[in-house]
């Protein structure tokens, strides 16, 4: 389902586009992630899963200037005026990216009611790390930021590879994941392309006054101002759980892979 080198960079390209933010800011939604409390504040619902991600950003010591930056463009991008009320941050602490979606929400719920299916998944995705392993190359995985990237219910930052090597690597390890026979069976499949990013917020109230236009000239703006940034060294994939979109987390004997 991944696409190849080249045709991955024309579609990513595109997303950070002017004409895309205004196509795309037109059919935006609110999340339901999160909800409102009384008093207008938001909170996270539950939303349970199991995923492949890169460490999180509190405990990945390799990108400090990655994200110490990611958080400085989080910050402005909330004080833009059109964006008030309407982008619902994740903690920066939370921030990663997820190299291969497992499985979540009623999916989760569902495979749950098989009282094995925790164990036998971590079990799976530990053999497959070990045979991985075998074919690991050694050359590094570096990701640099293209710009803002709106989806239908959330905003992020799009990445791109460096090189044809590190979005090669990632590939193969997405197919890796995606062809086990152990994870077929445990009803997990791939759904989408990659498209590699890191969610920096999810869309909270939308007012019927937005002022889209103006929204996306300012996402543009954001952009020219955050043209040079570290890159992402793509070194580790671990398996994480999750309860909601705020917080991932691991047990010290589950799964991880050096790249």
């Amino acid at each position: 389902m991944d696409e190849d080198y080249q045709t991955y960079l024309s579609r990513v390209a595109r997303m950070t586009l002017p004409e895309t933010y205004n196509s795309q800011l037109q059919h935006i939604q609110e999340s339901p992630k999160f909800q409102t409390l009384s008093g207008g504040r938001r909170q996270a619902v539950p939303f349970p899963g199991y995923t492949l991600i890169t460490p999180p950003a509190e405990e990945d010591s390799q990108n400090l200037d990655f994200y110490q930056n990611l958080t400085l463009w989080q910050q402005q991008l909330l004080q833009l005026p059109p964006a008030e009320k309407l982008i619902v941050p994740v903690p920066a602490a939370s921030f990663h990216l997820t190299l291969a979606d497992l499985i979540w929400d009623s999916a989760y719920r569902y495979a749950k009611e098989n009282f094995e299916f925790e164990v036998q998944l971590r079990n799976c995705v530990t053999e497959i790390f070990q045979q991985y392993r075998q074919s690991l190359a050694t050359n590094l995985i570096m990701w640099q930021i293209l710009g803002l990237f709106v989806m239908p219910r959330a905003i992020g930052i799009c990445l791109i590879p460096k090189n044809e090597s590190s979005y090669e690597q990632i590939l193969k390890f997405r197919r890796t994941i995606y062809q086990s026979s152990g994870l077929t069976a445990l009803g997990i499949e791939q759904h989408y392309h990659f498209t590699a990013h890191i969610t920096l917020g999810y869309f909270g109230d939308l007012s019927p006054n937005l002022d889209r236009d103006r929204l996306s000239t300012s996402l543009s703006e954001l952009n020219q101002q955050w043209s040079h940034l570290p890159e992402l060294n793509v070194h580790r994939a671990e398996l994480r759980k999750f309860d909601d979109m705020t917080r991932y987390y691991r047990e010290p004997d589950w799964a991880i892979l050096d790249f």
